[in-house]
């Protein structure tokens, strides 16, 4: 096995126009259900930490605009069918109460898979404006956090670098906590919004 020093020295050696391959198969593959954490490593390792944080947060937030815009104009009429679950309408209507937080919240330190979020966004009644905005703001410190932590995997570890990897992960751990302790509407009160006209 290469060590991780010479897979950074592989990449650049293969130019510039590496770079651009790569975060468009980045933002490509991640509108699937693929992790994106693999390709989020991947960028601090190959590119450092500017470039690396720089583009993974533009490959992320293409894979989510074109995720939400595909379910919600191809798919969101064949699966709103399965959507009479109380649990599933409770969820729904949590996205379509608290948009932005909702969505930033599912961002922060991956609370769930990249692409479930983007599929759940679209398939619930959050608005694109506010959903694109907590996906960019809520993505960022768990994104430069990984990336950064892929930057000193190869050797090159500057503490302040460090030192602000492990303040994002602090970020997005007191995001969640703050999420979940802000109240919501109980979900016997979700579900009889959600079936009233």
């Amino acid at each position: 096995m290469p060590s991780v020093a010479s897979v950074r020295t592989w990449g650049e050696s293969l130019g510039p126009a590496f770079a651009w391959v790569f975060f468009a198969a980045y933002a490509v593959v991640t509108i699937a259900p693929f992790p994106r954490s693999t390709f989020t490593v991947m960028s601090g390792i190959f590119f450092g930490p500017v470039v690396g944080f720089t583009g993974a947060m533009i490959a992320s937030t293409v894979a989510a605009i074109v995720a939400f815009w595909f379910v919600r104009t191809v798919g969101r009429d064949r699966v709103r069918p399965y959507l009479k679950k109380p649990v599933v309408r409770a969820v729904e209507y949590r996205l379509s109460r608290r948009g932005w937080l909702a969505v930033g919240s599912l961002r922060l330190i991956a609370a769930c898979p990249f692409s479930v979020a983007n599929y759940c966004s679209a398939l619930s009644s959050v608005r694109f404006v506010p959903y694109l905005v907590a996906t960019v703001i809520g993505m960022a410190p768990g994104t430069a956090a990984v990336v950064f932590l892929g930057d000193a995997m190869t050797g090159r570890r500057d503490p302040l670098l460090l030192l602000l990897s492990a303040c994002f992960f602090a970020v997005g751990i007191v995001g969640l906590i703050l999420d979940a302790r802000l109240p919501v509407s109980s979900s016997r009160d979700a579900i009889e919004t959600s079936t009233s006209p």
